[in-house]
């Protein structure tokens, strides 16, 4: 008849998550959708570009330039997420651990790239001894 069942706890359904802070829309509502996320396609089209860059090859350095692109990219990114008040799909998890992790992603994704070889623009004399040292 007229039994009703308690409702199951393994498969319970997220009715509301909130928003990560920040997460709203960069532009009105009225603008179109490309205009409401303009800082995440900033981001993607630079990445992009770089990743372009290394697919294609068209010049001498262009690992180190399209790697160095894609590690601006998300230094871009983190200093969209701390200025503008309102990123929409960027922002992603709290403000400080979006600006942590695009910041050091790009940080060291630009470090390699400085310091890939063959002919390194930056040379980090301790690191070779450190390599020697963990290797022997």
């Amino acid at each position: 008849g007229g039994s009703t069942r308690a409702p199951s706890r393994r498969f319970s359904l997220t009715r509301d998550t909130a928003r990560p802070e920040g997460g709203g829309r960069a532009a009105s509502g009225d603008a179109p959708a490309p205009a409401r996320q303009w800082p995440l396609l900033t981001v993607l089209c630079t990445a992009g570009a770089g990743l372009l860059i290394v697919a294609l090859d068209p010049f001498a350095e262009a690992f180190r330039i399209g790697a160095m692109l894609i590690g601006a990219a998300l230094l871009a990114g983190a200093v969209l997420r701390w200025v503008v008040p309102s990123v929409g799909m960027l922002a992603v998890r709290s403000r400080f651990t979006d600006l942590v992790t695009y910041g050091l992603m790009g940080g060291l994704i630009v470090l390699l790239a400085l310091m890939a070889q063959p002919k390194p623009w930056l040379d980090v004399p301790f690191l070779q001894n450190v390599v020697h040292f963990t290797i022997r």
